[in-house]
């Protein structure tokens, strides 16, 4: 096992170091060689050709769903890594509520743009449901306002204390949505939800088709990924690594560490707001039983999967967690596995479908103990992990 990790590294190092010494123009090329292949991921002309050719041509795309539906669900799965990335990567906040930001940018959008809405039906607050596009702006400040007035009280705690006042913020979202009946229509729901703009031969674009949803969220993901790149590497991001690595010693050295943190609460909220808004959009409807405790695990797993502190390393765990699950519902197509064995004369549901989170959260146990820092760490990040990795070996 050691002589694998030993050649494992020494590939990806070989790797890296092969990719610094492209030219620029090459490294451009190649990235946006990359870029056109995701855009054309959801094609199925093109997506049914990827296969791994072992003894029997295994399929990398779902057969079970839709390719580009599960596309789009990653997609809004890596916005949201992507935005707890800055949270918990960069500053060092530990928050297990995440998905709440995401409930909050859903419930917005679905009870200003859904006819079936009652500030339209019973209260009058509003003449007629807004578009869409006019009601997302809302959605991310009002994210972004629920991330300042949950950091304002809370961000003075650390480490477990935080993450227990998050999880609860969460959980409140979860029961006000699911007990308010004035507004929210507890689990019956809102539906009905406006869609993104855009028309093509007088039919819209963005309706129950999950390709042109996905080609949204792919655009903003790079968007974002280019806004949080130039905003790690400024003054602001240099904060957040300060405050990561020792908040006391920042603090001494004159950050204002308890602003910087605000900073990084309310931005993930923004961004986790804009992720629900997508979804809202695409679902058409919105109750209470989405947003459940494991969709934020789930999303936490996602950055430590890749790798906390990397925004990469996010994209890739984003994708994981929700493609992988997806995925192993094909194997028994692939292998023509059995649904369901008998045992004692009593049927059991065996097939990959029922089985995949088992396998998966296998797959997640083997990674964290072998690599605790990711699959695609930041390198300081990994630094720092080996460090304390150290420490603990001179301390016993």
């Amino acid at each position: 096992m050691t002589d694998l990790r030993t050649r494992w590294r020494d590939f990806r190092h070989g790797m890296s170091q092969r990719w610094d010494r492209q030219p620029k123009a090459t490294k451009i090329g190649l990235i946006l060689v990359f870029v056109v292949f995701l855009y054309a991921l959801p094609e199925k002309g093109f997506y049914e050709y990827l296969g791994l050719p072992l003894g029997e041509y295994i399929p990398l795309y779902t057969t079970r769903n839709d390719m580009a539906t599960v596309l789009f669900q990653c997609g809004y799965y890596i916005l949201l890594a992507l935005g707890l990335n800055i949270v918990v990567g960069y500053a060092g906040l530990l928050d297990l509520g995440f998905f709440g930001f995401f409930a909050v940018g859903a419930y917005t959008v679905a009870t200003l743009t859904s006819p079936t809405s009652k500030i339209f039906t019973e209260y009058n607050w509003l003449d007629s449901p807004w578009p869409w596009l006019v009601a997302l702006p809302l959605a991310i400040a009002l994210s972004l306002l629920a991330g300042v007035i949950l950091g304002w009280p809370v961000l003075r705690l650390r480490g477990d204390y935080l993450a227990i006042v998050t999880l609860g913020f969460a959980e409140m979202i979860r029961i006000v949505a699911q007990q308010n009946d004035w507004i929210f229509n507890g689990d019956r729901g809102i539906s009905q939800i406006a869609h993104p703009p855009g028309s093509s031969g007088g039919k819209p674009i963005f309706a129950f088709d999950a390709k042109p949803y996905y080609w949204l969220v792919l655009t903003v993901i790079i968007a974002m990924v280019f806004l949080i790149r130039n905003l790690v590497r400024s003054r602001v991001g240099r904060a957040w690594v300060a405050i990561r690595e020792d908040e006391d010693a920042a603090e001494l050295m004159g950050v204002p560490t308890y602003k910087f943190k605000l900073w990084a609460f309310a931005m993930g909220a923004g961004i986790g707001g804009f992720s629900g808004a997508l979804w809202a959009g695409q679902a058409n409807f919105v109750n209470s039983s989405t947003f459940r405790l494991e969709q934020s695990i789930l999303v936490l797993a996602a950055v430590l999967l890749g790798g906390a502190g990397n925004i990469f390393g996010a994209i890739l765990g984003g994708f994981l967690v929700i493609y992988v699950p997806e995925w192993l519902r094909s194997v028994g197509d692939v292998f023509g596995l059995p649904e369901q064995v008998r045992i004692a004369g009593e049927p059991y549901d065996v097939s990959a479908t029922n089985l995949r989170y088992l396998f998966f959260g296998i797959i997640l146990i083997v990674i964290m103990i072998f690599r605790p820092q990711g699959l695609w760490p930041n390198r300081r990040r990994a630094a720092e992990l080996k460090d304390r990795e150290k420490e603990a070996m001179v301390g016993v």
